[in-house]
């Protein structure tokens, strides 16, 4: 740690140690890939980055899909046949979300919530002592270059861990009676569903239809879609269809049955999508001519069957939403801030719990999110 960064953390009367507690990957695979340590270096920051005593760390599907190696194009399956073991056809050389290969170890966690404890040289020391939530696809690291970012816990280290930095930019204060394991239910899953909510200029009066309701993308984007004045049909096991109703879903279609049977064709304005797998075809269909279709996420398989008659005789719209503009992530924490949008959280687990968490995780038994707190 530099001598201006200490300097600033003992005025600010806080300790910080030398070694962290922290889970690390260290390959693609099944659990044995992640390592619960105690002996983990504390980050060291440049110029323009702080240091977060992470409290809480959301669990996500792009952690485990990059533990397993899901994204390698080798993968034809849904993302939960490699829950455990790791993908057998995933080929380390695109088994990052972003197609280059992985750095191990790597400390993974895409959600972030926590206090700043230590500044860089070109940070206001006054914010330490913050309560922040992390961008969780980073764009400074790229220096803002179009369509491009990193994602923390995957270009770079994340938040399974005691500490983690982040540049100063990207942290955001947020004002708000929530817990911290509340707020660190937000970034990855919230961003994701603004950001396709976004990129398909979703709005008031719109008809929106949404995959994997009950999931953290799922349910987020319900209260979203809501806050923009659409109504909100939800795809979801019968067993949840309430869960998703009190976060405001208008109408409920049970997960399986057939989608036209009960919405008809060519009357959807915007489906939200992060299922896609056999279901894809239907999802086609009941947009109406001109209708947009957002995905983020092929939970239930990424290879699908596309007539392209389909796609350009009724004039749709396809928006693939990875990268997000700078505008999402703002308006998240406004929406935190006033009150618009509140947090899902299923349960809480210790971080050393891990993977109990992620087996939990791939039940799909709950509702909303799972999150890990960290040792104190």
């Amino acid at each position: 740690m530099n001598t201006d960064i200490a300097r600033r953390v003992i005025g600010a009367g806080s300790t910080i140690p030398k070694r962290m507690t922290g889970v690390v990957l260290v390959g693609h695979g099944g659990f044995d890939k992640m390592e619960y340590r105690d002996d983990l270096p504390v980050p060291e920051l440049a110029g323009e980055e702080v240091l977060i005593r992470v409290a809480a760390a959301g669990i996500n599907n792009t952690d485990i899909n990059t533990r397993i190696g899901w994204y390698s194009k080798g993968v034809k399956s849904g993302t939960g046949a490699g829950a455990s073991e790791g993908c057998e056809t995933s080929r380390n050389a695109d088994a990052s979300w972003s197609g280059i290969p992985m750095t191990f170890p790597r400390i993974q966690g895409a959600d972030c919530c926590g206090h700043i404890v230590a500044v860089g040289n070109g940070v206001d020391p006054t914010r330490i002592g913050e309560r922040v939530i992390v961008r969780n696809m980073l764009r400074s690291y790229v220096d803002y270059r179009p369509m491009e970012c990193w994602t923390f816990g995957s270009e770079c280290d994340g938040a399974f861990a005691q500490y983690a930095k982040a540049p100063s930019r990207e942290t955001y204060k947020v004002d708000c009676d929530w817990s911290d394991v509340e707020l660190a239910s937000i970034p990855c899953a919230y961003s994701t569903a603004e950001g396709m909510l976004h990129r398909a200029g979703v709005g008031k009066g719109d008809h929106v239809v949404i995959t994997g309701a009950s999931g953290g993308v799922g349910s987020a984007a319900i209260q979203l879609a809501k806050r923009r004045g659409a109504t909100v049909t939800a795809i979801v096991g019968l067993s949840k269809a309430d869960q998703v109703r009190g976060l405001g879903a208008d109408r409920v279609v049970p997960r399986g049955e057939s989608l036209v049977g009960h919405l008809g064709r060519d009357g959807v304005d915007v489906v939200i999508d992060v299922t896609a797998g056999p279901s894809f075809p239907e999802l086609l269909d009941i947009l109406k001519r001109g209708g947009r279709y957002a995905v983020a996420g092929a939970i239930a398989g990424p290879i699908v069957e596309l007539d392209v008659r389909t796609l350009y005789l009724k004039d749709l719209s396809f928006f693939g939403c990875t990268f997000q503009d700078d505008v999402v992530f703002e308006n998240l924490v406004s929406y935190i801030e006033s009150g618009e949008i509140r947090p899902l959280v299923a349960r809480s687990y210790p971080l050393k719990n891990i993977i109990e968490a992620q087996q939990e995780f791939f039940s799909k038994g709950f509702s909303g999110k799972l999150v890990l707190t960290l040792p104190e």
